[in-house]
């Protein structure tokens, strides 16, 4: 079982980058999925979650109105765009599904697999 995260990248503010979080060895149509970060030097903390069907979604605040998350369960694949980015966007992201549960939560602990992450930096 495998979440292997792409589309990272140095990218300038203001700019848009799509993540893409692609899973294998199991079907995860019937998990819900998140995306979580870890800015240099801080913990890991809540992006974005989707649920099983595609049709509910929660952010966290500083998020709202700027990313967006969005799942192809066809494909196995969820996907983060990101808008107006900003320096502080600067992290590490990663992918995680929720086996235990179909709704989304901003629980680190509910989710059970994690991709490997994928670097974004955001220059001023």
């Amino acid at each position: 079982v495998q979440l292997q995260a792409s589309g990272g990248g140095l990218v300038q503010a203001g700019d848009s980058l799509t993540l893409s979080c692609a899973a294998s060895g199991r079907t995860f149509s019937g998990y819900a999925k998140g995306w979580f970060r870890q800015p240099p030097g801080k913990e890991r903390e809540f992006v974005a979650a989707i649920n099983f069907s595609g049709r509910g979604t929660s952010y966290a605040d500083s998020m709202k109105g700027r990313f967006t998350i969005s799942r192809d369960n066809a494909k196995n694949t969820v996907n983060l765009q990101m808008n107006s980015l900003k320096p502080e966007d600067t992290a590490v992201y990663y992918c995680a599904a929720r086996a235990r549960g179909m709704t989304t939560t901003d629980a680190m602990t509910e989710y059970d697999f994690w991709g490997q992450g994928t670097q974004v930096t955001v220059s001023s």
